[in-house]
C-alpha cells in the first residue's frame, strides 16, 4: 500500500537521487522533479520524471497541480524559495527542506561567513546543538539566505509542516564539489607526501548522501516544524580521511603536518582545513525520528573514491570539478609551492 505522494525538487542532484531511492524502497509514489527532466539509472521504473525550473514565476505550483503528501526540497533558500513554499500550504501535506550547517554562529558571531577574516574562525561547542545562535538572516551570504529561508518556513506553523535538515560536508557519489578530491588526486598523480595544516586535526562533520537520505525518509513519516541536524556517525580528522583515502587505494602516503594555519601560498589547506572542530548533535533527529544512520564515513567511502576516479579519468581535473574550482581556487593542487615548502621544510629538520 502507498504511502501517499512524494514530490521531490532538486532530484537529480547527489541527495536527490539516493533520497528518491529511499522513498519509493519505503512505499511511496515519487515524482522526481529537476530542470532537465532527467532520470537516474538505479530508480525504480515507476519513479515518475518532470523537467522544472523553479525559479520561472509559477511553474512549481503549476506543477505540483493538486498538490502531494510531501514535498522535499534539495535546494532551496533565500526569500523567494520561502515564498513558493508557504504558497503551497494547503496543497502540501509536509515539507522536508535541506538547510545547512553553515548557517550556525558561536558565542561572539563567528560563522563560516567570517572565517577568512582576522580571528574570525568560529569556535562552536562540541558537539553542536540544534539550539546554537545562527547568523542573522539575509541575502547576502548562502548562509544568511538558508537562515531567511528557514525562519520564513517554520513561520508557516501547522499551515505547512516543515522539517529542515541543517546538513553537514555531503559527500558520497555524484558530488559536484567532492572534498575527497584533494586525497585521491594526490595519490592518482603519485605524490609521496602531502601536507596538512592545524596539525591534521580538523574535524569538519560530514554526513553522507544516504544518511540524509534516510533523514528525508522518516521526516515524511513524521510530519512536523522542526530543525535537525543531519551528519554521520562519525567525525573523522583530515588526517583519518587522508589514510582512509589510502587504505581504499591501496596507497601509503608520508603525511607532514604543519602546527598552525595553512601556509599564504596555500600549502596544507584542505577542504576540511578548519582551526577548530565543527561536529554536529544528532541526538534530536534520534529522539525526535528514530533516526539511525545507514552508513558510516569509512565504510562509504570506496563508492565515493571509485566515482571521483572515474570522473577524473582522461580529463584534467579543473573541467572534471569546476564547483572545486570556484570554491577552492586552482591552488588547490600547487605541487611546485608544495614541494618548495617541503625543500625547505627538509633542510630545517
Amino acid at each position: 500500500m502507498s504511502k501517499g505522494h512524494a514530490w521531490v525538487l532538486g532530484a537529480t542532484g547527489q541527495i536527490g537521487r539516493a533520497a528518491v531511492r529511499s522513498l519509493v524502497k519505503d512505499g511511496w509514489e515519487v515524482t522526481a522533479a529537476s530542470r532537465g527532466g532527467g532520470r537516474d539509472g538505479s530508480w525504480d521504473a515507476g519513479v515518475r520524471t518532470a523537467a522544472l525550473d523553479r525559479d520561472e514565476d509559477g511553474a512549481l505550483a503549476a506543477a505540483i497541480g493538486g498538490g502531494c503528501d510531501v514535498l522535499v526540497d534539495m535546494a532551496a533558500y533565500g526569500e523567494q524559495h520561502a515564498r513558493q513554499l508557504t504558497a503551497l500550504a494547503g496543497r502540501v501535506g509536509s515539507a522536508v527542506v535541506v538547510s545547512s550547517g553553515a548557517v550556525y554562529a558561536d558565542e561572539h558571531g563567528r560563522s563560516f561567513d567570517t572565517q577568512g577574516e582576522p580571528d574570525g574562525a568560529p569556535r562552536y561547542p562540541v558537539p553542536v546543538p540544534e539550539s546554537q545562535a545562527t547568523v542573522e538572516p539575509g541575502g547576502a551570504t548562502y548562509a544568511t539566505r538558508k537562515v531567511r529561508l528557514e525562519r520564513d518556513l517554520l513561520a508557516a506553523g501547522d499551515s505547512l509542516p516543515v522539517t529542515l535538515l541543517r546538513a553537514g560536508a555531503v559527500h558520497g557519489p555524484h558530488c559536484r564539489s567532492p572534498r575527497e578530491l584533494y586525497f585521491v588526486k594526490r595519490v592518482l598523480d603519485g605524490r609521496a607526501r602531502r601536507v596538512l595544516a592545524y596539525g591534521g586535526s580538523s574535524r569538519f562533520h560530514p554526513v553522507h548522501c544516504a544518511n540524509v537520505a534516510e533523514l528525508i525518509r522518516l521526516a515524511a513519516l513524521r510530519p512536523g516544524s522542526r530543525v535537525l541536524n543531519a551528519a554521520d556517525p562519525q567525525a573523522p580528522t583530515v588526517a583519518e580521511i587522508g589514510a582512509a583515502v589510502d587504505a581504499v587505494l591501496g596507497h601509503s602516503s608520508q603525511t607532514v603536518l604543519i602546527p598552525g594555519s595553512p601556509t599564504p601560498q596555500g600549502v596544507g589547506d584542505t577542504p576540511w582545513s578548519i582551526p577548530h572542530p565543527v561536529v554536529y548533535d544528532m541526538s534530536a533527529a534520534e529522539r525526535e525520528l528514530g533516526y539511525r544512520p545507514v552508513t558510516g564515513y569509512a565504510e562509504s567511502l570506496p563508492e565515493t573514491v571509485e566515482w571521483i576516479a572515474g570522473q577524473l579519468a582522461g580529463r584534467d581535473w579543473t573541467e572534471a570539478y569546476p564547483e572545486m574550482v570556484r570554491a577552492y581556487g586552482i591552488q588547490l593542487f600547487d605541487y611546485a609551492a608544495e614541494d618548495a615548502w617541503l625543500a625547505h621544510h627538509d633542510q630545517e629538520r
